[in-house]
């Protein structure tokens, strides 16, 4: 018999249908009440009760401070919450918080440096169109030229 059907392989799971893989035969554990089971089950439980925690923070401070609190200051909060509900979720759902520190760092620097690359942009335009926009045109200065001039 062949290598290519050994049961003992996983191997044939990769080949052909591969709806076997997704469809329980390769979990970790088969048993619903298995104590690793039950782990995983607070486990999500727990990150289900934190993202709802920020979540319902996040729509109180829209539909109750928003007005008595500054726009920077609301605005920063909200920041912060996004961003700290975003990074809770790679971190469990995209396992990143069970990877080694050298690969978070050569994922998380490159995205830093991307956001921080079109914020500058965002910002170079802003002042380009401001700048643009408030100069006097070219037509106002040679008036104002013309008018001394006489």
């Amino acid at each position: 018999m062949s290598a290519h059907h050994n049961t003992d392989s996983i191997q044939h799971l990769y080949e052909g249908d591969q709806s076997k893989l997704y469809s329980g035969v390769m979990a970790h554990h088969s048993d619903i009440n298995s104590s690793e089971s039950k782990t995983q089950i607070k486990k999500i439980w727990k990150v289900f009760w934190i993202l709802l925690v920020i979540t319902v923070v996040e729509v109180g401070m829209g539909m109750f401070f928003s007005h008595s609190i500054s726009k920077a200051v609301i605005n920063f909060l909200f920041l912060a919450l996004t961003l700290l509900k975003a990074g809770y979720i790679v971190a469990i759902f995209m396992h990143l918080g069970d990877e080694f520190k050298g690969f978070i760092a050569s994922v998380l620097i490159p995205l830093v440096l991307f956001v921080w690359f079109i914020i500058a942009f965002l910002a170079d335009g802003f002042f380009w169109l401001r700048m643009n926009n408030s100069s006097p045109s070219r037509e106002q200065i040679e008036n104002v030229a013309h008018s001394t001039k006489k």
